[in-house]
């Protein structure tokens, strides 16, 4: 019999991370339906099927897995966490929430700081596997990045977080910079950006810059040279193609960024990103290798893996999950679902 997985979403860009996933599966000969409680089911192509509670739960999953930060405790399987992006500096102990079997990390730093978590408190599992949003942007990865286009095009993408985010230190430099046709721009921004912010760059449109709505931001790594961002998950996704980024007050700043803290420098910055000088693409370099040493494009499959894996040894950890009963009701009452928590 063919194995059950769901995928759950409460956001749209838990597609672009998961539909990886799915093609793992199916390429197993097993079966994937989704759950959305958020953004996103009206976007499921034709051969994707969406389930509703009641038909989730008689489906009755081998395993539910998410990019989110909880998942419905009532939907039977284990729960699976592979994240929504890298580390952007925020602690990632945050999103230890009490809902999670097994966590799926990223990278060897985070690995590291989970396990020391997963021994400490006992109620989760973790197993380093990669991140599944990137598995067919890294199987099509090349040694070295192409050389810079004539002209340059640079990609522009903030986070949403005001305290975080440069979008509106950083608005009117864009526009000057756009304007004069020396680089073209695509501006993109994170889902939860403030409709404000988002309208003030739409309204820059013209032909040197293009605001894209592109719900897989990696679609639009290989169309441009380098990246500027601030605090944002997705420009280490970015350095994964070993090209160079130009930050904003970053929270984690390293040789790997040109980091700047004033407008005034960001046109200076941008120049010297393009020039792409030896000691920032070695670091750029070293700091991707470090972060997801995977690049062949497998990481669905060794999140399938350690599934069987955590299943074959009893599906159980060392202690029960805390009864989080607050976040458990928020999730129920979202969902509008109150019926018994197991099948």
């Amino acid at each position: 019999m063919p194995r059950h997985y769901l995928l759950y979403g409460s956001e749209r860009y838990a597609l672009a991370i998961l539909r990886p996933v799915q093609a793992a599966i199916r390429a197993r000969g097993d079966e994937a339906a989704w759950f959305f409680d958020g953004p996103g089911a009206e976007d499921l192509a034709e051969d994707e099927t969406l389930l509703t509670v009641a038909q989730v739960r008689a489906w009755n999953p081998y395993a539910v897995i998410t990019s989110s930060n909880a998942v419905p405790h009532f939907f039977p399987g284990v729960k699976v966490e592979t994240f929504h992006g890298f580390d952007a500096g925020k602690p990632r102990h945050i999103y230890i929430r009490g809902f999670f079997d097994l966590y799926c990390t990223t990278g060897p730093r985070d690995t590291a700081a989970f396990s020391a978590l997963a021994k400490e408190q006992g109620h989760f599992s973790v197993v380093e596997t990669g991140f599944p949003k990137i598995d067919p942007f890294m199987s099509q990865l090349r040694a070295a990045p192409d050389p810079v286009r004539a002209p340059p095009v640079i990609l522009y993408h903030s986070t949403f977080s005001p305290s975080w985010s440069a979008a509106g230190i950083l608005h009117d430099e864009i526009k000057r910079l756009s304007q004069s046709g020396e680089w073209r721009w695509i501006v993109t921004f994170h889902p939860k950006m403030d409709p404000e912010v988002v309208a003030k760059y739409r309204a820059l449109e013209g032909p040197y810059l293009r605001f894209a709505d592109d719900d897989n931001i990696l679609d639009l790594f290989p169309q441009v040279d380098m990246m500027c961002s601030d605090t944002s998950s997705a420009l280490n996704e970015f350095l994964l193609t070993y090209k160079p980024v130009v930050t904003f007050k970053n929270r984690r700043p390293g040789p790997q960024l040109i980091d700047i803290d004033d407008p005034a420098q960001f046109e200076g910055a941008i120049r010297t990103a393009l020039s792409r000088p030896p000691a920032l693409m070695a670091a750029v370099r070293d700091f991707a290798d470090q972060l997801h040493p995977y690049r062949d494009g497998k990481s669905s499959d060794r999140i399938l893996d350690a599934i069987d894996a955590f299943v074959a040894k009893g599906a159980r950890n060392r202690k029960p999950k805390p009864m989080n009963l607050w976040r458990k009701f928020k999730l129920r009452k979202r969902i509008g679902y109150w019926g018994p928590a197991r099948t």
